[in-house]
């Protein structure tokens, strides 16, 4: 099958639709999970980014997101991150271990949550959340972000930037804002999240870990 030929906007919908015919995308189907929550600069704690985590599992040990700013088809990729287990996390250096952040705090406070799709029962949809933070609370991430979208840039520029998530609620002020948006944007209750998650017993965190908010980037 031969793609069609095309030039410019008008044709980018006929070359969108024949790529997706012959082309199979097999890294992208092993997608299995939507999450969302909010990522701090370590260059500029007073800075945050609401960023949508498309995931997928490479191994027992390791999973692989692809960061974007928005759930909609038009939505900037805006960075990655990876997931280890602690098995894998103890094994680097301290000084790369210190790159890496917990992710209790999100999972603890409702803050990390997994949008649910139209015409999915909540309290279903509640039960699948809440498996799947049982398993990502005890996760180490590493994060990058290229684009940065919230200082209004319109393609990347800059270094990539090391990320963080917030690991504790003294950090939350710069964040609240937004994460009170979020929670309307998305028919969320993160009080209640929090509330339903409170049984998931609690990791035992690396002393290695990203804590402090005046974390250097590299």
């Amino acid at each position: 099958m031969a793609l069609p030929s095309t030039h410019g906007a008008a044709g980018e919908p006929l070359l969108v639709t024949g790529a997706s015919a012959v082309q199979s995308f097999d890294p992208l189907k092993g997608i299995c999970a939507h999450l969302n929550a909010f990522h701090v600069y370590t260059s500029d704690p007073t800075r945050c980014v609401e960023s949508n985590h498309y995931c997928s599992h490479i191994s027992e040990d390791v999973r692989q997101c692809i960061i974007y700013d928005s759930h909609k088809p038009t939505a900037r990729l805006i960075g990655i991150e990876y997931m280890v287990t602690p098995r894998l996390y103890s094994t680097p250096t301290p000084e790369e271990r210190k790159l890496w952040h917990s992710h209790k705090y999100e999972v603890k406070s409702g803050m990390l949550v997994m949008p649910a799709p139209q015409l999915v029962p909540g309290a279903a949809w509640e039960i699948a959340e809440t498996k799947e933070m049982e398993q990502v609370i005890g996760l180490y991430g590493k994060t990058y972000h290229l684009w940065h979208t919230d200082r209004g840039d319109t393609v990347p520029m800059g270094e990539p930037q090391l990320m963080m998530s917030f690991t504790n609620p003294e950090q939350i002020g710069t964040v609240k804002y937004q994460w009170t948006e979020r929670d309307s944007r998305f028919g969320v209750d993160s009080q209640r999240k929090a509330d339903k998650r409170a049984d998931i017993p609690d990791p035992s965190i690396h002393e290695d870990m990203w804590k402090k908010p005046e974390f250097a980037t590299v």
